[in-house]
């Protein structure tokens, strides 16, 4: 939940930019040619770059938790960076759990996704352990509704093979920017409430049928959670979260040149060198077989 704690020694701000990073560095002609057609490095042609998709979810006002100061920084800055990579990004503001839920799904069929060499989906909210809040979450929900939730499971149901045939074997980098939990408390905003213990079991079907092509459920995923199970995660009611400050820092001044994997590892390093160590970022179930770079400028 989103909140000022009282009668506390307030933590120091992290040194930054007020917009967390520099300019965005570009790879060079000769690099992304010299990664084309490697076993180990995803597809990037020109084309389907100019194809590129991302998703941008940002819940802000809730209408019994408090509002999410700084997060319409942390929309500014992802929107940003994320037009600078080459994506088209579909934004939407403060969505119900059944809307996010929808809003994946419209998603998950647009057009340019046959075309596209990967997609970013980034999610922002107030969270619990498996699942981000609804702007109309309540604490105490009635026995004989639904909590106003969007399980995490689903980005995974939607945007895989059954899903999302046009997403086979590309990249699908999600960026979470929620509670976890509640545990370990600190001076500045944090974004969640307490959580119940969740199911992450997602139902699969066995297929035995002769002509029928067999394909993974899940692959070329990876998600970088801002905290760790049961944790909070930070955000400065001015500054934005710290998730996405360091993961704009790291890709603007890395991305020419580091994959996705070294990029996640990169904004680990920030948290860790921090003075400020109150939370760490998580890479969640990864499934890319094969080094993705974003090629900025190409």
């Amino acid at each position: 939940m989103a909140g000022k704690l009282k009668n506390c020694r307030p933590a120091p701000e992290p040194q930054l930019g007020q917009d967390g990073s520099g300019p965005l560095i570009n790879s060079t002609q000769d690099f992304w040619k010299g990664k084309q057609g490697q076993r180990n490095t995803y597809p990037a042609a020109k084309e389907s770059m100019r194809q590129r998709m991302a998703l941008l979810i940002t819940n802000i006002k809730f209408t019994t938790l408090s509002d999410r100061a700084g997060a319409e920084r942390d929309e500014k800055n992802m929107y940003k960076l994320l037009v600078a990579l080459g994506y088209e990004v579909v934004i939407h503001t403060n969505l119900t759990g059944k809307e996010i839920d929808a809003t994946v799904i419209e998603f998950s069929k647009h057009k340019k996704l046959k075309e596209t060499d990967s997609v970013v989906v980034v999610i922002m909210s107030h969270g619990k352990l498996g699942a981000v809040l609804g702007v109309d979450w309540k604490r105490d929900t009635p026995k004989n509704e639904e909590p106003d939730e969007f399980s995490i499971d689903n980005i995974y149901l939607h945007l895989g093979p059954k899903g999302c045939p046009a997403l086979l074997d590309k990249p699908k980098i999600i960026l979470i920017q929620a509670c976890r939990g509640d545990k370990k408390g600190s001076e500045l905003v944090k974004d969640g409430v307490s959580s119940d213990d969740a199911s992450h079991c997602a139902g699969h079907e066995d297929f035995e049928e002769d002509g029928l092509r067999f394909v993974n459920s899940e692959k070329d995923f990876l998600a970088l959670l801002s905290c760790t199970p049961n944790t909070v995660s930070y955000r400065h009611p001015v500054l934005g979260s710290l998730l996405i400050r360091y993961f704009v820092e790291v890709v603007n001044a890395s991305a020419h040149v580091d994959h996705i994997d070294e990029l996640a590892i990169q904004v680990q390093q920030r948290f860790e060198d921090s003075r400020i160590k109150i939370q760490m970022p998580t890479k969640d179930r990864v499934t890319l077989t094969k080094h993705f770079y974003f090629f900025p400028g190409i």
